[in-house]
């Protein structure tokens, strides 16, 4: 296991061979399964372009991330947060839009669904696992608040937002000329559209949310993208502005806060006691050296 750290210089994405996950390029394309599909140029004419999908799993309504420099020449890619059940429909888009995953990172450790990192490793080769050094999780990568994470020339830094687990962070798009803008910024459970994760488990302290949200997420510019790891009500994104106004939890003064939290009164997780097991050796990837 590796425990790097990615700040200055930015980390350089590592090698990028041809590989059964090399294709014939293609233009991006829409995808269905409740897919957001976007490319975002930067302000740069030689800037990179950041190929983005917003992709759902229905039963944990868990969003999956998957980003890529589409104009580099090996076209890097990441996915964030990606579930057990819907790898194979995630890594046929990688295929389709001819990409090279070489990240497969989650924003904490799940409690309602398996993370789909284990099988990721599985079926591609040389794809490395990312998860916070506070998260006391396996994984191939641990990041720390301030590092970064490369892909061809696009980054995300990565900011700590623990209180809805001690392990929490948020991945945010770099800042800059060659950068993608408006910034987005990949909240996991920290910060939902109008609302919040819950703080009862997990070494969850809504005292460190609250602070975790204003100090990290409310701090980006106020017309950054969020995008959180779940929903449950149809929306598909929000931003710092629409949050700081209206979200009906974290525009409260700390102390009314933590009363919300503590009443929420919210049934315990189904999947807790199978998921979270898994997911502190990042899914399924330790499952072939115990059987042997």
């Amino acid at each position: 296991m590796l425990t790097l750290r990615f700040i200055r210089p930015c980390l350089v994405s590592p090698p990028l061979n041809h590989s059964s996950f090399s294709f014939s390029p293609k233009q991006p394309i829409g995808f269905a399964l409740r897919s957001r599909m976007g490319s975002y140029k930067t302000s740069s004419q030689s800037s990179p372009v950041l190929l983005f999908r917003q992709l759902f799993e229905k039963e944990s309504s868990t969003y999956t991330y998957l980003l890529a420099d589409f104009s580099h020449p090996d076209k890097p890619a990441l996915l964030i947060d990606p579930v057990d059940k819907t790898v194979d429909r995630d890594l046929s888009l990688v295929r389709e839009l001819g990409l090279k995953l070489i990240y497969a990172m989650n924003t904490h450790v799940h409690a309602d669904h398996v993370t789909g990192t284990g099988l990721i490793k599985g079926k591609v080769p040389g794809v490395k696992s990312v998860i916070s050094k506070a998260s006391g999780s396996k994984a191939d990568v641990f990041v720390e608040p301030g590092d970064k994470i490369c892909f061809g020339n696009l980054f995300l830094e990565v900011r700590a937002t623990p209180g809805h687990t001690m392990g929490c962070v948020t991945y945010v798009t770099g800042d800059g000329p060659d950068q993608p803008q408006p910034r987005m910024a990949f909240t996991g459970d920290a910060l939902l559209i109008r609302g919040c994760g819950r703080t009862d488990f997990q070494g969850g302290s809504s005292q460190q949310l609250y602070k975790s949200v204003h100090s990290q997420i409310f701090t980006l510019p106020k017309e950054t993208l969020l995008y959180p790891a779940h929903d449950y009500k149809g929306f598909t994104v929000t931003t710092v502005g629409e949050e700081m106004l209206y979200n009906p939890r974290l525009t409260k003064d700390e102390e009314t806060f933590k009363g919300i939290m503590q009443n929420l009164n919210l049934p315990y997780p189904k999947m807790i006691d199978v998921a979270v097991p898994a997911n502190m050796v990042c899914g399924l990837q330790d499952l072939g050296s115990k059987a042997s």
